[in-house]
């Protein structure tokens, strides 16, 4: 095998492998991709993310950084830290345990991997069922 042929195999290797890393799977939705997306990546204080899938599958979505700040979704991890969590249904149900004892309350969790993306229409940058909004105030 030639070393051209060996390098070609390789970069075609890591184009397949950035385009399954940077860009939304079929059907996924916006908020699924970006989870994924700061899970491998982290957060640079900027919406890179959300505006990636916009500009690949929802182009006409002019308004979604309006939206999402409005929201309190000024970047990526903002989406997350004051807009939507992951829905409580898929949260681990708060129980009680006892230890020594006593009686301790086991906190409700989320999960520690999300489920797959339960899927959107292709141009919409709505969530999947994965996701709900936050309720704001105390």
């Amino acid at each position: 095998m030639s070393e051209s042929t060996t390098t070609d195999e390789i970069e075609s290797w890591l184009r397949e492998l950035a385009t399954d890393l940077t860009e939304p799977r079929p059907g996924e939705c916006l908020l699924c991709f970006v989870a994924r997306s700061l899970d491998e990546f982290g957060c640079d204080n900027q919406l890179r993310f959300a505006c990636r899938f916009r500009d690949l599958r929802a182009p006409r979505a002019v308004g979604l950084e309006r939206r999402l700040g409005q929201r309190g979704g000024f970047c990526d991890c903002e989406i997350f830290l004051n807009g939507w969590s992951v829905h409580s249904r898929l949260w681990s149900p708060e129980r009680e345990v006892e230890r020594e004892g006593y009686a301790e309350i086991i906190e409700a969790e989320p999960p520690e991997e999300l489920p797959p993306c339960t899927g959107v229409r292709l141009g919409s940058t709505q969530p999947c069922g994965n996701w709900e909004r936050r309720r704001r105030g105390w």
